[in-house]
């Protein structure tokens, strides 16, 4: 058990699960894109990690580069998605695989496929470690899930709880 701030989260997901499915998702994107030159996106903070194990393990030519995004507050979404900061570079006709931390709700990945629509990029494609099927409302595809979850919240590897928990090797959820 672990406490940040005001709540007592538990063991959940181990590191080992973690690069086992990292490793997955990067052997599916060196088939998907052999032939071409992506764009990778990590949604930050969050995505932090899990990009830079994601690149660790891609072994196929690629470009990385970061946004800004923001739906949480405390322990909910607040279904008010915010661009924080965004991208600069030219994607007019590239490949981009948005690499997400969680997809739960999917207004983030909704907000992130507008943008990238008025971006005209080629195609676009969303990789998250943590997906909750339960939680998604969006009739946008995932293309690449690390791990299935329940909905439930969530710290470690990345995702916080107000700021703390990131740094944590595996994944805890909020104890009941």
């Amino acid at each position: 058990m672990i406490h940040l701030h005001d709540k007592t989260f538990e063991p959940f997901i181990s590191s080992e699960e973690i690069d086992f499915a990292i490793k997955n998702m990067a052997k599916q994107m060196d088939d998907d894109f052999f032939d071409e030159v992506p764009v990778f996106i990590g949604v930050l903070n969050g995505a932090f990690m899990v990009m830079s194990d994601l690149m660790k393990q891609y072994r196929g030519m690629c470009e990385v580069s970061f946004v800004k995004m923001a739906s949480y507050e405390g322990t909910s979404t607040t279904n008010d998605v915010k661009q924080l900061i965004g991208l600069n570079q030219d994607l007019e006709g590239r490949t981009v695989v948005v690499v997400e931390d969680i997809v739960d709700t999917g207004n983030t990945v909704e907000e992130l496929k507008a943008i990238f629509k008025q971006k005209k990029v080629k195609h676009l494609k969303i990789a998250t470690l943590f997906f909750k099927p339960e939680a998604y409302k969006k009739d946008i595809k995932i293309d690449y899930v690390g791990i299935r979850i329940p909905n439930k919240f969530i710290v470690g590897y990345g995702l916080d709880y107000d700021g703390l928990g990131r740094n944590l090797p595996d994944i805890y959820q909020l104890a009941k």
